[in-house]
């Protein structure tokens, strides 16, 4: 080993009496490809939407949340909770969707103090009109490569990943788990 090699090891080297919390290169090389499928299929999704829909992925993540809740709303903050978002966030991007008339904020039919994001039908008809082709794309470049034998251990992986992170993550359980798409304005 090089004299710089043995410094730079030593560098990342926990200090005694530390939990190693460095990644194996397993794990690295994991990550890196999590990360890389991750971005680069948020922006085509992203890109896909915008060009043939007039919605951002962002927008897509809230009207699908909404169509998937009892009465088509949420609280804001258990909308936040329920996709993963700051609540700050959430409500930044209710405000400009309600702007274009895809979502309502109205007074909470459960709590005087907070507001619920409510799909309008406009909503409903952007995101009835979006779904197919959004479901085309997943399954263009999310599952058309794939070897579906690796189906079940990748959705077990995922599985497991997610509960970790809600196990320990900061944002509460969210009260239910959003299984599908919602693509009819009767679901």
């Amino acid at each position: 080993m090089t004299k710089a090699e043995n410094q730079r090891n030593r560098a990342t080297e926990p200090a005694p009496g530390r939990r190693d919390d460095r990644l194996t290169a397993e794990q690295e090389a994991t990550w890196f490809a999590y990360m890389r499928v991750s971005l680069r299929l948020d922006y085509e999704i992203n890109r896909a939407l915008q060009a043939e829909e007039d919605l951002s992925h962002q927008d897509f993540h809230v009207l699908n949340a909404l169509a998937d809740s009892p009465g088509r709303r949420l609280q804001v903050t258990d909308l936040a909770i329920r996709i993963g978002w700051e609540r700050s966030r959430v409500s930044h991007q209710i405000r400009r969707m309600e702007a274009r008339g895809l979502v309502d904020r109205l007074p909470s039919s459960s709590d005087a103090r907070a507001t619920d994001a409510v799909l309008t039908p406009q909503g409903s008809a952007a995101l009835r009109h979006a779904t197919p082709g959004h479901a085309a794309l997943v399954k263009r470049l999310f599952f058309d490569g794939l070897d579906p034998a690796l189906l079940p251990s990748l959705r077990t992986a995922l599985d497991q990943i997610h509960e970790q992170i809600l196990a320990q993550g900061a944002l509460p359980r969210p009260s239910a788990q959003q299984t599908r798409w919602t693509t009819t304005a009767e679901d």
